[in-house]
Formats: C-alpha cells, structure tokens, sequence
C-alpha cells in the first residue's frame, strides 16, 4: 500500500512542479503565450489564470492528503521495527559458544598436522 501512495505522492509532486513553471508571477505565464490578449482563446486570461490557481491549489492539498494518508497507513509500528531492528542484530552477532573460554595461562593443544616435524627447535 505505501508503494502506491509513494507513486502517486511522486506524480502529484511533478505535476505540482509542471504547474507552478507554467505560472508567470507577472500575470503573463500559459494564458500569454495562447493569445494573452485576446479574450476568446482558451477562455481568457482570467480563466487560465484561474485554472492554473485552482490546479495548483488543488495539487497542493491532494499532496498533503496523500502524505498524511501514507503515515496513517504505514502497517509497521515503531515496535514492530525495533523488534526487526533487534532481530537483524542478533543475527549478525558472531556465534556465541556454550561452554566458556579456556584461561589464558591455560596451554593450547593443537593436533599434529601430517607432514610437519612435532616441533622445530
């Protein structure tokens, strides 16, 4: 489930992007480059101001929606990943022996390697 809200939180992050660089802050933007002048193309300038107000607006709430949706989704509680967390570790942990370790004044017995001499002096 948190696959889907992270694409569509991606798509509505790039069309909320594609949305704001049409805009131009002087009031020129998409509505002059289809006519800026002339009232009959595309509905105006008022109404493609508006549009792209609206969308932008618009993109910007489904955004936040689907943020806050994604974290009340999210199956996985902050116990639940501790207790991965901590089996993740134990795993890694090296092989701990049942039978503890031999003093160090304790002699080391290795058994005889065939074809070495017993010992070299």
């Amino acid at each position: 489930m948190t696959a889907l809200f992270t694409i569509l939180i991606v798509v509505v992050s790039v069309l909320l992007v594609l949305i704001i660089l049409v805009q131009n802050p002087k009031g020129g933007g998409l509505s002059s480059a289809f006519g800026g002048d002339s009232p009959q193309m595309l509905g105006g300038v008022k109404k493609t101001t508006d549009f792209l107000d609206k969308a932008t607006w618009s993109l910007v709430i489904a955004l936040f929606v689907l943020v806050i949706g994604m974290n009340m989704v999210s199956t996985e509680t902050v116990e639940e990943q501790d207790t991965i967390l901590q089996e993740q570790v134990e795993d890694a942990l090296p092989f701990q022996p049942s039978m503890p370790a031999a003093p160090a004044d304790a002699p080391i017995e290795q058994a005889p390697v065939e074809g070495m001499p017993e010992s070299v002096e």
